[in-house]
């Protein structure tokens, strides 16, 4: 559906740190996409050899990101947002560097013009690897 490179375009995370390789599905209340930037050995959050299984959050963060840019309307600019919290983390793996690429799905639940509330999960090779909620607070005052 979108590339990498219209991610750069699209999301505030820039270089290495966009770490979403494609959207492959999108709607008003959905969004997947993949990755493979987990098996990189230069990710910029790899620490010690590997990445947390914690680090699935960014990930899901910047498909929430994505969501938000494709309801966008068109030639706009995409609202700034920040995750205020997440709650219901369920972490089921210890690694999120797993060969198999990464499949990173968000799902609006509910939301006004300031504030989203999303589920997510991250899984590679049909086993989920962690999933929760996230409140997305946009700033409208501010351009992405």
């Amino acid at each position: 559906m979108h590339d990498h490179a219209w991610l750069t375009q699209h999301l505030p995370h820039q270089g290495r740190m966009c770490l979403l390789e494609q959207v492959t599905h999108c709607d008003a209340q959905r969004i997947e996409c993949t990755a493979t930037s987990h098996r990189d050995p230069d990710n910029p959050l790899r620490k010690a050899g590997g990445l947390g299984i914690a680090v699935g959050i960014e990930y899901a963060a910047q498909a929430m990101a994505a969501h938000g840019a494709m309801l966008s309307p068109a030639g706009g600019k995409p609202r700034v947002g920040y995750i205020a919290s997440v709650r219901g983390v369920e972490l089921l793996a210890e690694r999120l560097d797993q060969p198999d690429p990464l499949r990173v799905c968000a799902e609006r639940i509910s939301g006004d013009d300031t504030t989203v509330l999303y589920s997510f999960e991250v899984a590679a090779g049909g086993t989920a690897l962690l999933r929760g909620r996230a409140t997305v607070i946009l700033r409208a005052e501010v351009d992405a």
